[in-house]
């Protein structure tokens, strides 16, 4: 326990990825604001800088570039308290060694996920990783304080309506059609059946490498399909996701954005799966401003034995049969979009 101790100094790890880091976000929060003067550090990849750097619970931002060894002595004239591990790798462990302070870690589940991945078997204990990164905390006596994730976009780095077309501005729904590997995205042939089944103005969100396909996808309906992709950075296509009335995500971070935003969800999966304990995360106040406590709902092709097939997704499928989205109920998922957005 830190309660009545000064001055306390914890350095939390975290390199990657976008949604990962969005998903322990609430660990920030809860040191900062449960803690008596605590200094909160935060060390991830500098490629993931945009992700945090508003966070106004982090008083401190530590980046690595390529390799550990200008960094580590930085880190150790510091003279930290605590170590929070929220990654579980090499490199977080080289940061243990050296530093050589008291460490919390969460539970990574490696091996269970193997398990499920490679052989089906699930042994995966029904807590989500959310959880078990407050878990980590708990003996420094910090407790979930059921607000939610965060994500912080810095003043003026939004967008205004006017960067979206006129019939967008009176609301939208937001399809993130994104996602780090192929095996967690729709086929560009199922968006467009998605979009045309959507009786509302939609906004594609994703990254450059996602613009040609958004450009595709948009041709079927010029005017209702306004293709964001690769027009905007990370925190102004959070900003896009803040601003509409639904958000359709594949697994990825803008997924975990939206739920950050409060934003009710409808995640579409692949070669991942709820079952690895990473879907759509609420606190308990944000669900209390949602009709029945629902805010998310999860689509899977029922009864396939092969999903999940990663913890991450792969390039291509690998039973070359791509069932897990090649079989997606378009019908139901814009059914219960309309539904929803009707609704609100």
């Amino acid at each position: 326990m830190l309660h009545g101790r000064k001055g306390k100094k914890i350095l939390v790890i975290r390199f990657s990825s976008i949604g990962d880091i969005v998903l322990a976000s609430p660990v920030f929060r809860c040191l900062k604001q449960q803690l008596p003067n605590v200094e909160i550090h935060f060390l991830t990849k500098r490629s993931m800088k945009a992700v945090t750097e508003a966070n106004p619970y982090i008083d401190q931002f530590h980046y690595l570039d390529k390799s550990l060894q200008d960094l580590i002595p930085k880190l150790m004239s510091q003279q930290f308290d605590y170590i929070i591990d929220l990654h579980k790798n090499f490199r977080s462990w080289m940061v243990q060694y050296q530093l050589k302070v008291p460490v919390y870690a969460f539970q990574k589940l490696s091996w269970q996920k193997w398990l499920l991945t490679k052989t089906g078997i699930n042994r995966m204990p029904a807590n989500h990783i959310t959880l078990r990164s407050l878990a980590a905390v708990a003996p420094l006596g910090v407790v979930n304080d059921e607000k939610g994730l965060d994500y912080f976009i810095p003043e003026g780095k939004g967008i205004s309506l006017e960067d979206l077309p006129v019939s967008h501005r009176f609301g939208y729904i937001a399809i993130v059609i994104g996602a780090s590997y192929a095996t967690k995205k729709l086929p560009v042939q199922k968006l467009q059946e998605l979009c045309k089944l959507i009786d509302y103005p939609i906004v594609l969100v994703g990254g450059k490498d996602d613009q040609q396909e958004g450009e595709a996808i948009a041709l079927t309906d010029a005017i209702k399909i306004y293709n964001a992709c690769g027009k905007f950075s990370l925190h102004e296509s959070a900003d896009i996701v803040r601003q509409s009335k639904l958000v359709i995500s594949h697994d990825t971070g803008l997924q975990y954005i939206a739920c950050a935003f409060n934003k009710k969800v409808l995640a579409i999966w692949g070669g991942t799966s709820p079952k690895l304990a990473v879907e759509p995360y609420y606190g308990a106040d944000q669900l209390l401003q949602h009709p029945n406590g629902i805010a998310y709902h999860n689509f899977l092709v029922p009864d396939l034995s092969c999903q999940p097939c990663s913890n991450y997704g792969t390039k291509k499928c690998p039973r070359g049969h791509f069932k897990c989205m090649l079989l997606q109920d378009t019908h139901r998922i814009a059914g219960m979009a309309m539904q929803w957005v009707q609704s609100l």
